[in-house]
């Protein structure tokens, strides 16, 4: 099966009207409900058991329709990966994630958000958890509805926070982890972007800035290439696999680096093969980063179902312990129906839904090339680690967007800083008394220059006579019609806008759940 872009993209896996693809999800929801109550072992309520079966399917389909679109999403924008393609391989790897690596325990108080020793009784607690669930899935159904993409985890830490206050009061809630996460709305994307645009900066310096971009090319991208392979497997070693298999920073560093540098050797003589072979364009350097982009977005698709996961399955997972102990712990296990129930949603709600956000975060953003797409997947291993080194509470979706930004604002001021030059140039050249003919030809020399040669065009024309810059307004203009062109602001304002309120609207909803629930139970 073809996996890049066709010339008939697929808007989804499934053909039909979107209520054909409701009815599917409702009966996975409906399947989850029906399999715990039928299965349930050592349970005091299989009706409880079963409405929050429901629940955590339905929150891992919305994960899946919303936060899986970061990982496949640059790929299939810059057409590395047809909208088929990305969908089999995220679906794939995030069930495999899931499964393979999401561990056997789970924490029931995501982030450690409130204090479970201040809520009084067990069926409280089961009723703070089913509300926290369902007004993250909720939260997350409505964000996806408006194409934003918004944080899982910050949904149910939202969901979590609301619950957990309207059942114990302010006092339950540890303020400080929710500062913390509120700081991470700033970091995760400032660090992602910038991340992103420091790579994508290098590879224009190596290689698209360079006469001869296929023989730079041919040095650059094998050293690229190994770094990724670092990155990503320090990424997998700390956080995909760290349920299963636990190390510190330099033991995964190294290990790592051992993987990089036989990639590197292996690859090198691969790139040299298909380089020597291509045009010397940009197009043709691009192509290059195709099967890079490929295994990361199978990679970080791995991470998140290892991770994420837990966003779905964490709270089903306490009440399921709860109704089994009678008793409210910090840590629950995890039966493997319901880490099936988790992987199985994910992949589901991204074969239904995930298309929407997919081309939301491909390229309504701005528009991303092969090596756009690359930069942005290495901002994603790149900030986890540095993030979980020092401690900060980050968000993927975060990152991934703030990367794809990143991108586009570093493409918004090169042009701008092109576009001055080439009329400092025609100012220059009009000004030492070069005609018409004289000056095109300057400007067709400077557009084929590489950077050091466009630096020396620069240096002569002004030594010839003093600078004579465009008008302010003329500045203006052009940056104003630069920055249309290449970042979208509507979607800008509409992410950002999203991601400030999930905390509180999440929070909000849950505890509006919370007491219909309480509500419910002492009216039985």
């Amino acid at each position: 099966m073809d996996l890049t872009n066709s010339p008939k993209e697929e808007s989804t896996l499934l053909s039909g009207h979107e209520f054909v693809r409701v009815l599917i999800a409702l009966a996975f929801v409906l399947a989850a409900g029906f399999y715990a109550s039928s299965n349930g072992v050592g349970v005091s309520n299989l009706s409880i058991l079963a409405i929050a079966a429901a629940i955590g399917a339905y929150m891992a389909v919305n994960i899946g329709a919303n936060d899986v679109a970061n990982n496949v999403g640059p790929a299939v924008g810059s057409k590395a990966l047809s909208m088929t393609g990305a969908i089999l391989i995220a679906a794939v790897f995030e069930a495999a994630g899931a499964l393979i690596a999401g561990g056997s325990v789970v924490g029931t108080i995501k982030n450690g958000i409130i204090n479970p020793n201040s809520i009084g009784d067990t069926e409280t607690f089961i009723w703070v958890m089913m509300a926290a669930l369902l007004a993250g899935a909720i939260w997350l159904n409505l964000a996806t509805y408006l194409g934003a993409p918004v944080s899982t985890t910050h949904s149910i830490v939202g969901g979590v926070l609301g619950a957990g206050v309207a059942a114990g009061g302010l006092d339950i809630a540890n303020w400080d982890k929710l500062i913390a996460i509120v700081a991470s709305w700033i970091i995760s994307p400032v660090l992602g972007g910038v991340i992103a645009a420091l790579f994508l900066m290098y590879i224009k310096r190596s290689i698209t800035y360079k006469s001869d971009m296929i023989e730079s090319a041919k040095k650059v991208v094998p050293l690229l290439v190994a770094f990724m392979v670092w990155a990503f497997s320090t990424y997998l070693i700390l956080k995909g696999l760290k349920k299963i298999w636990k190390l510190d920073f330099i033991t995964a560093g190294l290990i790592a680096l051992a993987i990089a540098l036989t990639v590197y050797f292996i690859v090198r003589p691969m790139v040299e093969k298909a380089a020597s072979a291509l045009e010397n364009n940009k197009d043709a350097v691009n192509s290059l980063f195709t099967l890079p982009l490929i295994v990361s977005a199978a990679l970080l698709s791995f991470a998140h179902g290892a991770n994420d996961v837990a966003n779905a399955i964490g709270p089903l997972a306490a009440i399921n312990d709860a109704l089994m102990t009678g008793a409210v712990s910090s840590k629950a296990s995890i039966p493997l129906w319901i880490m099936v129930v988790g992987g199985l949603g994910i992949a589901v709600g991204l074969a239904l839904f995930g298309p929407k956000l997919i081309k939301t975060v491909g390229s309504e953003i701005t528009e991303l090339d092969k090596t756009r797409a690359f930069c942005v997947a290495m901002a994603a291993a790149i900030t986890v680690i540095i993030a979980s080194q020092l401690g900060l509470p980050v968000s993927s979706t975060h990152i991934a967007v703030g990367g794809i930004f990143g991108v586009g604002f570093l493409r918004e001021y090169l042009k701008l800083s092109y576009e001055k030059k080439l009329a400092a140039i025609t100012s220059h050249s009009e000004s030492a008394g070069l005609n018409g003919q004289q000056t095109q030809e300057f400007v067709k020399r400077f557009k084929l220059a590489d950077v050091e040669e466009k630096r020396s065009i620069l240096k002569e024309l002004k030594e010839a006579r003093a600078s004579s810059p465009i008008s302010s307004s003329e500045r203006k203009g052009l940056k104003k019609a630069t920055k249309k062109e290449l970042v979208k602001r509507s979607a800008l304002l509409r992410i950002a806008a999203a991601w400030v309120i999930t905390v509180p609207a999440s929070a909000l909803l849950a505890a509006m759940i919370f007491y219909m629930l309480l509500g419910f139970s002492v009216a039985r």
